[in-house]
């Protein structure tokens, strides 16, 4: 793969910001308000997969075939698995686009529990690439594309960063705690102490279901479960040397992967001004909103208020973009494979089914108040060096 380009990539913005309902107003009503509120997702034929790694354990996978040329991979957030509502609606919403789907459970998660030994945490990118050569070996000569969703949005972009040896072709990262220290020093304050003891339970119980666990140490929160189970069970000395490394801030510079991260500076434990602090290599187009807290965008200009949804396949629209392989060789392909990905026998579900949603108005709420555009909003523009702008 060629290296760092010294031209960044600067996508359009989707037409519609979040625009938080009066219910929904501050990042705790956002973060809270969007695991409840109730969005109807289809039944969907899951093809179930054990996916056995090299240290014995395994994961669990599930895919949905489709019909397009494009492989998305969907990584849940801590405590979380492959039945998350966010992971349910975008694996819907991807496979109804032509997509094929494959939703990620980590470690001793969904219906992979009791099958490892071992836990996952912010540096399991071991795990990530295991996943995606899966998905190059049975999926072969299609364009995958990763998203991650908060703590596997970090683990995503230290995989990147890191410059890995299996790479997604496109990548998106939801929320990403990229500076752990300060993400854990936040959730034992205030209101955040309610998600930090949420966190602590669902990952206690995940723990004791593992073979042969073990009484925890007692942790009240979370900087003391990393203390005394996640540091020393993954190999580090320290919890602090566990966040120092697995932190993926430091390693944004070193992105070569055209990467979307998506972000609001209101998440109440990991905002977006964390990653605005940080060096971003050109190929990382950051996106930051006003609103939104930890994974919540609901707004009230789109039908089912759901504008994170709206906002992947914005994004994802704009990474499938041909011009993308013209410009950024994708990971492990030349630009040769990338445009015969894109423009091959799959070009005209790409160009029927990947557009962006503001380019239709199931999404919105009154097409008379916002009408759509003339053009496609998300042909990638170029400007020469200089320091990233967060959009």
């Amino acid at each position: 793969m060629g290296g760092i380009l010294d031209k960044r990539i600067t996508l359009a913005r989707p037409e519609l910001p979040c625009d938080p309902p009066f219910w929904a107003r501050g990042p705790h009503l956002q973060t809270v308000a969007a695991n409840y509120l109730p969005s109807p997702v289809p039944a969907l034929p899951w093809e179930r997969i054990r996916l056995d790694l090299d240290d014995g354990d395994a994961m669990a996978l599930r895919v949905l075939e489709g019909g397009s040329g494009v492989v998305v991979h969907l990584f849940h957030g801590l405590g979380g698995s492959a039945d998350g509502h966010y992971m349910q609606r975008a694996a819907a919403r991807l496979h109804a686009l032509g997509h094929t789907v494959l939703a990620a459970n980590h470690r001793g998660a969904g219906e992979g529990a009791g099958w490892s030994r071992h836990s996952y945490n912010s540096g399991s990118t071991g795990d990530l690439e295991a996943v995606l050569r899966f998905g190059r070996t049975r999926f072969p000569g299609r364009l995958q594309v990763a998203v991650g969703f908060s703590i596997s949005a970090n683990m995503l972009l230290l995989l990147l960063g890191l410059n890995g040896a299996d790479l997604p072709d496109r990548a998106i990262a939801v929320n990403p705690p990229v500076d752990l220290e300060a993400c854990s020093r936040r959730l034992v304050k205030g209101f955040n102490r309610c998600y930090d003891r949420h966190f602590v339970h669902l990952l206690r119980r995940e723990v004791m279901l593992r073979p042969g666990a073990r009484p925890l140490a007692p942790a009240r929160t979370m900087r003391d479960l990393d203390a005394v189970y996640t540091a020393p069970q993954a190999g580090y000395p320290s919890r602090d040397a566990y966040y120092a490394q697995c932190s993926s801030g430091p390693h944004l510079g070193r992105i070569q992967v055209p990467t979307v991260i998506l972000t609001s500076l209101d998440d109440p434990f990991a905002p977006g001004g964390d990653v605005v602090k940080c060096a971003l290599s050109p190929a990382v187009h950051l996106h930051t909103e006003p609103h939104g807290g930890h994974m919540g965008y609901l707004s009230r200009n789109l039908a089912g208020f759901r504008w994170l949804d709206y906002a992947l396949e914005h994004y994802l629209g704009c990474l499938l973009d041909p011009a993308m392989g013209e410009h950024w060789p994708a990971a492990q392909a030349d630009a040769n494979s990338m445009r015969g990905i894109l423009q091959g026998p799959w070009a005209e579900v790409g160009k029927r089914e990947a557009r962006p949603p503001a380019m239709r108005s199931e999404w919105k709420r009154d097409e008379k108040a916002i009408p759509a555009p003339a053009g496609m909003p998300c042909q990638p523009t170029w400007r020469s060096g200089g320091k990233p702008r967060p959009s």
